[in-house]
């Protein structure tokens, strides 16, 4: 199998079979590092699917394991393109996924993770979906199970508190509104537009790929959920980031690790969205995303300055609650608690 060991030219083309052209091209866009233990099962979920993707595009991150080489024994009897790049160094998750979002060349990009299991009728679905919205992003729900993919109980929205009322917000399109507060989005259940490229990359290092998609998708073109588990969403000990429910406990110990350098970063982060929305020449954003914008940095910039001292801790404290900034950019009294006694 081909392999292109530069880590910004894309991979030879693996050609094993056409097929038809569908109303939308669908790019899969895979990145794995490590990842040779679970990494087949998720090729063999998204070669079993109903509505193949029209390709498959791999970026693996400098992997030490055999993960290329099941790629590889998998690209050889796949029924759809597949292309691997292999990185000389190790970039990071989120400069990998950039590659593999640059790299898909259909009109929608559906990003995987290594180590989840799609159900079969999942590409189906978002096709469906995108055909019957003009959402820029749209992303489902999922079956949290574990290592050997048992149930365990519970799904993935839930773990992430996305309740009725902020899914129908989001249905509606305020999703701007939910993301403002935190994200909710989880790459490994998401796919969008490819015409936002122009908008999203390159990502800044402050972001993780699916917050930065996720909210800059939602103030200029929608971000729609998918009230449907798609995905198996894997949980194990190597995972970076996983949706395993969170106990009272662990929520506080969480926000005891929120300190001033992290509303400092936060503040930063939504300063750089900001400045990417408001310089765009290809996506219009309103003006009322950009003021939003602005007070998210503000009330973060505010909450990594209450650290600073209990006398304006208590005043900034005030400042947000009158403004109401609390609940229009953080957790309402839960943050005003962490803010008090945290």
């Amino acid at each position: 199998m081909p392999v292109d060991r530069a880590p910004d030219q894309p991979a030879e083309r693996i050609l094993t079979a056409s097929r038809p052209v569908l109303t939308l091209r669908l790019s899969v866009a895979m990145c794995t590092c490590d990842g040779a233990r679970h990494v087949g099962e998720q090729l063999d979920s998204i070669a079993a699917q109903t509505r193949p993707p029209d390709e498959l595009v791999v970026f693996d991150d400098a992997s030490v394991d055999q993960t290329a080489s099941v790629i590889g024994r998998f690209a050889a009897r796949a029924q759809f393109p597949v292309r691997l790049t292999v990185n000389r160094e190790r970039l990071g998750s989120t400069r990998n996924f950039q590659n593999a979002v640059e790299a898909g060349e259909g009109e929608i990009i559906v990003l995987t993770d290594q180590d989840d299991v799609w159900r079969p009728d999942k590409l189906e679905r978002l096709e469906a979906a995108f055909a019957a919205t003009p959402a820029a992003c749209i992303f489902s729900d999922a079956e949290i199970v574990d290592e050997h993919l048992r149930p365990l109980g519970y799904r993935l929205w839930e773990a992430l508190r996305l309740d009725d009322r902020q899914q129908r917000l989001m249905a509606a399109g305020s999703a701007i509104d939910i993301l403002l507060q935190r994200n909710v989005v989880t790459g490994a259940t998401m796919a969008f537009r490819s015409g936002l490229r122009p908008l999203l990359v390159p990502i800044p290092p402050g972001w993780v790929h699916d917050g930065w998609i996720a909210l800059l998708a939602a103030a200029v073109g929608g971000c729609m959920p998918l009230d449907e588990p798609l995905v198996l969403y894997r949980q194990h000990p190597s995972q970076q980031i996983g949706g395993a429910k969170a106990t009272f406990r662990q929520q506080v110990a969480t926000a005891s690790r929120m300190d001033r350098a992290f509303f400092a970063s936060l503040a930063e982060n939504y300063a750089a969205a900001r400045a990417r929305l408001a310089s765009s020449r290809t996506h219009r954003c309103p003006r009322a995303v950009i003021e939003d914008l602005d007070a998210k940095v503000t009330h973060s910039t505010r909450r990594a300055r209450m650290r600073d001292g209990r006398r304006r801790r208590l005043s900034l404290i005030l400042s947000e609650l009158l403004s109401r900034r609390y609940w229009r950019y953080s957790g309402g009294w839960k943050s005003v608690a962490q803010d008090l006694f945290l």
